[in-house]
Formats: C-alpha cells, sequence, structure tokens
C-alpha cells in the first residue's frame, strides 16, 4: 500500500489525469498528502494538499496573490474570457477585491438572505411536486440544477422567460477554467461570455430605467452603489453579474446532487438524517467537507514563502487542493468517514481568510432546504442506474444521476 502510495504521489500530474482520477480523487491526495505535500508539477508549478498550507495560502494575501492575470493570459490571449475571469471578484486582490466584495456583501446580507427562504421552500416544494409524478426521475436536471439558476435569476430579477440559457452560458463558462482545456471548451466559454455580457447590458439598461428593490435585487443595488458614492465600473458590473451566477450555480448544483448521492451510498448516515431532521446543517458542511463541489484553487506567490521545508520563489504558480486539504486527517478525526453529526467541521469548501466565499450563507440555505426537503417527501429514493460524473477535476459533481422515488 505504501509503495502503491507513492507511485501514485511521484506520477500525480495535474495536465494528465486518468479516468480512475475523475472517478475517485482521493485515494491520490491522500497519497499526495502523506508522501509530497508540497508537489512539483512537470510544469513549475506547486500542488498543496495539507489543510494547514492551504490555510496559511488563503489567509497570507501578501505572499500569495489571487491575481490572474499573468498566469491567464498565456491561456486565454487577449479573449472575453481572460477580461471576464480577471475582472471577477474572486480573481483579484485587494483593493479591488475589497471594493467589490464590499459592494456583493451589501446586496447578500443576512436580512436579505433570510426574505428569500420562503421563496426557496415554494420552489423546491414545486420540484418536488413534478417529480412525485414520475415513477423515476433525473436528480441533477429534475432537481438539483433547477434550484441556483432560479435562486440567482430573482438576485439579479431576470424575468423567468429569460433565464433558459443562464445553465449553459455558465457550464461554458467555468469548463473553460479546467487545468487543461481544448480549442472546443476555449471557443465555448468565449462565445458563453459574449452572449451573457450582451444579455446584461439589455438588462441593465432596463433596470437603470426602472430599478427595483435594492434590498431583494442584487442588480439594483449593484448599480445603485453604496451611500458614499461608491459604484461598480460598468465593466466591472456586468463581470461580476456573471461572476455571481457562476459562483452560485455549479458549486450549489454539486452540493445538493453530490450530497443526496453520497447519502445513498452511506445509508446509516442517510437514517441517522431523516430520524434526526435537525441535523441538517451539520450534514450539509459534512456533504462540503466530504466531497468539495469546488476542489481546486490558485494563487501566484509573490514573495518568497516556505512550506514543509520547501522554499517557494516569487512568481510561481500554486494549485490549493480543496478536495485534499478536507480529508486531512490531522484536521478531522476519520476523515474518509462520512458523519452527518461532525463538530467542529472546519472545512475549505468555502476558502478562508480574506477570499471566503461571499455567497456561502446562501448556498447554505438552498443546501439545507433542497436536501431535508427531498428527503422529507423521499426518503426511500434510490440511484437508479449509473451516475454519469461531470468529468471535471475542478468542480466535482454529477451530469446525471438517474433516481426512483421507490415509495
Amino acid at each position: 500500500m505504501t509503495m502503491h502510495a507513492r507511485e501514485l504521489a511521484d506520477g500525480f500530474d495535474l495536465e494528465k489525469l486518468t479516468g480512475e482520477f475523475y472517478a475517485n480523487p482521493y485515494p491520490t491526495y491522500r497519497a499526495l498528502r502523506e508522501n509530497a505535500p508540497v508537489k512539483l508539477m512537470p510544469n513549475g508549478c506547486y500542488f498543496l494538499t495539507r489543510y494547514d498550507d492551504l490555510v496559511t495560502a488563503y489567509k497570507n494575501t501578501k505572499a500569495f496573490s489571487s491575481d490572474k492575470k499573468k498566469e491567464f493570459l498565456p491561456k486565454y490571449g487577449d479573449s472575453l474570457l481572460y477580461e471576464h475571469h480577471t475582472t471577477s471578484l474572486v480573481f483579484n486582490d485587494p483593493p479591488a477585491h475589497t471594493r467589490v466584495r464590499r459592494l456583493i456583501m451589501g446586496a447578500l446580507s443576512p436580512r436579505a438572505i433570510a426574505g428569500m427562504e420562503g421563496d426557496l421552500i415554494a420552489l423546491v416544494d414545486s420540484l418536488l411536486d413534478r417529480i412525485a409524478k414520475k415513477e423515476s426521475f433525473e436528480l441533477i436536471g429534475d432537481f438539483a440544477s433547477a434550484i441556483p439558476v432560479e435562486v440567482i435569476g430573482n438576485l439579479l430579477d431576470v424575468p423567468h422567460d429569460e433565464r433558459e440559457p443562464l445553465r449553459d452560458w455558465s457550464l461554458a463558462i467555468l469548463g473553460a477554467l479546467e487545468p487543461v482545456i481544448s480549442k472546443e471548451a476555449f471557443d465555448r466559454g468565449n462565445t458563453a461570455v459574449k452572449d451573457f455580457l450582451a444579455y446584461l447590458e439589455t438588462l441593465v439598461e432596463r433596470r437603470r430605467a426602472k430599478p427595483g428593490n435594492p434590498d431583494r435585487d442584487v442588480l439594483t443595488r449593484l448599480i445603485q452603489g453604496e451611500d458614499n458614492g461608491e459604484r461598480l465600473t460598468a465593466k466591472e458590473l456586468l463581470h461580476n453579474c456573471i461572476f455571481l451566477l457562476n459562483a452560485g450555480h455549479e458549486t450549489t448544483t454539486n452540493l445538493i446532487g453530490n450530497g443526496l448521492v453520497t447519502l445513498t451510498e452511506n445509508p446509516d448516515e442517510k437514517q441517522r438524517l431523516i430520524e434526526q431532521p435537525d441535523l441538517i446543517k451539520s450534514a450539509v458542511e459534512e456533504m462540503l467537507r466530504y466531497e468539495s463541489s469546488n476542489q481546486l484553487g490558485n494563487r501566484m506567490i509573490v514573495e518568497e514563502i516556505e512550506l514543509g521545508g520547501v522554499k517557494l520563489p516569487a512568481g510561481t504558480l500554486v494549485t490549493l487542493c480543496i478536495g485534499a486539504a478536507n480529508r486531512d486527517g490531522a484536521q478531522f478525526p476519520d476523515p474518509e468517514r462520512f458523519d452527518v453529526a461532525r463538530t467542529p467541521n472546519r472545512h475549505l469548501a468555502f476558502g478562508t481568510g480574506a477570499h471566503q466565499c461571499a455567497g456561502m450563507a446562501l448556498a447554505r440555505l438552498e443546501g439545507a432546504v433542497a436536501i431535508s426537503r427531498f428527503l422529507a417527501r423521499f426518503p426511500n429514493y434510490a440511484l437508479d442506474g449509473v451516475p454519469v460524473r461531470g468529468g471535471r477535476v475542478r468542480f466535482r459533481g454529477f451530469l446525471s444521476v438517474p433516481c426512483s422515488i421507490n415509495t
């Protein structure tokens, strides 16, 4: 086992992944944590897998930069994908990051999120009503992916009859963030940014002419800015609307899909959650830890730093492996066990520090409402075929999960 683990660690290359890895990356992550926690990749980047090293990278913003201009220029060139990903909140450092985050957080206040719960429950229940009329259903398309698109659509007050392209745009743009992409994936991502920007320009124009309620309509809030006169530029406004959809869409879809599939693989924990529904909050945290929706992050070293005896010089790119850190036995006792009551659970699914996910409270609410109401309605649901993984390493989720209600 030790020899196999060492071979896994020695042979790991993020740009040459196997089907076996995509199906289950965790044995490789464990091998890397134990044998090469600060792993030099063939392309000169470093791959970090230990919990404490990721926390250092997240919190030391002086040494670890989130600005992606240097990293993304060779990959995307002078393209709309480059413009989008280097303007988004998540791929910027202070002070730009601080200013944009403050405006977005103002629109996602605890009061605003609490006010969304009623509409969210109604949405989830309407989806469950539709599923109840079928003997079998597809968990992602019929349920998991429908929830965040509607929630973000409501946040930006996108008319219902204009929401159909949102999911495909989001998947195409996020797909272009994979470590290696084909020309087709690049072209798809660029076209999606172009079409999304064109749509948002008309939406913003309409909203400027007829503002909504800034307490409920995030787009109106972002257009109007803060009381002190701070506003986003036209380009920042459009790209961060795209970011809001992308950040809140696939990750939340994956949380719901991964969570419900994981419960079928752990029937004792599924039964425990059914019998003790008040465990839903800790269960959602465990789903986020055990099968993190977002598995990878990236930083660039701007000041030389040492991690685990390895000196990382300025200019070095590093990949933060959230999926590995969230199963680090130094932080989580019995990390390979799925435990719906696990506490404490300081997972890194939302990052930590200055870049901690701005929408995490909303994601937690969506996950808790969706999964708890699904379980209460269909406690005997079961897989009805082989789930199909998304085939991506950065975002871990399913493309489709055939299920039966099995009542």
